[in-house]
This record gives C-alpha cells, sequence and structure tokens, in this order.
C-alpha cells in the first residue's frame, strides 16, 4: 500500500496537481497536512484528505482528521496546535489517544520522519518553502507487512534519499 503525503503548499495549484497525476494510479490515498491555503472545494483538493492549517481560512477543513487506510490508522493534523515547531510531545499524546500507527503533519516545513513510540511521524516538509533543507518536498509512504518505507521526493519527482528511511511498525 502506498500513501502520497504533502503539506505546505501555500497557494500553490499546479504543483499539486503535478505531484498528485505522477502518483496516480499507484497510490491508495493522498493526504495534504494543511496550509494548502486553497478553498476545499478547490479542484487541486479534489480526492486529498486535507486538514486545516494555520493559513487555511475555509472552515470546512477539520484541524484533525483520523483515517483507516489499508489497515493502518492514520492521525493527519497541521501541527500548530501542537506546538511541533517546539516539540513533538504534545502530538505524540494526541497520537497515542488516536490510537494512530502513523502520524501526517506538518507547520514547521521541515521535512523528517521519526518513530516516536509505536507511532512513524511523518512531516513530509513543503513544496513551497522548504525549512532546513533546499529541496522543497513531499513522501511517498510504502507500507509491507510491518515494513513501512518513506521516500522523499522533490517537487520533480526525484527522490531525496538522505530523508528517505525505512521503518519496523509493530
Amino acid at each position: 500500500m502506498k500513501v502520497l503525503i504533502m503539506s505546505d503548499s501555500h497557494g500553490l495549484t499546479e504543483e499539486i496537481q503535478q505531484i498528485k497525476a505522477r502518483h496516480e494510479g499507484e497510490i491508495e490515498a493522498a493526504i495534504h497536512c494543511g496550509d494548502s491555503e486553497l478553498p476545499k472545494d478547490a479542484p487541486e483538493m479534489d480526492s486529498l484528505l486535507a486538514v486545516r492549517g494555520n493559513c487555511d481560512y475555509d472552515a470546512a477543513y477539520p484541524n484533525d482528521l483520523t483515517e483507516t487506510i489499508g489497515g493502518r490508522r492514520f492521525f493527519v493534523t497541521h501541527g500548530h496546535h501542537y506546538n511541533v515547531k517546539m516539540t513533538l510531545m504534545n502530538l505524540a499524546y494526541k497520537s497515542e489517544e488516536a490510537e494512530a500507527d502513523i502520524v501526517c503533519f506538518g507547520h514547521s516545513h521541515a521535512a523528517g520522519s521519526e518513530m516516536i513510540g509505536k507511532s512513524l511521524f511523518i512531516n513530509p516538509g513543503s513544496i513551497r518553502q522548504p525549512r532546513g533543507r533546499i529541496e522543497k518536498t513531499y513522501v511517498i509512504l510504502e507500507i509491507n507487512g510491518e515494513e513501512a518505507k518513506v521516500t522523499f521526493f522533490d517537487t520533480e519527482g526525484n527522490p531525496v534519499q538522505a530523508l528517505s528511511r525505512i521503518y519496523q511498525l509493530s
């Protein structure tokens, strides 16, 4: 099972469409972790499981979203309500309450992934304004059994090997 994860596109439209088109047919779901700055009914947001970021003004987006995809429980949030720029502890507590296997968030624009407790945390970075790296990034998460492969890509579709990792889920 593969899931596309992006965040912090801040008004971009063509890039969202290109990324979705690039992976069409290979993914089971697509997630946007907020700050699209687009209305929920914008064509670019069609088919995306999306949450509301601090720069999103359409109240139709939920603040948090819990979804089961491919038998795994995903918790999706932007992260500003959990102070993710300072610590992941608040988000870790919330994800534990949500019994999440995978936690997807943005807000900091800093791409990365890590296991916290039994949950895999993924921040896909930003496809508009990355922080800490030059590459504007998004993620393809591939889960086979208990193995989770997190592959970061730049907006041109090139893998960013320095960020990509493989984890064991429990």
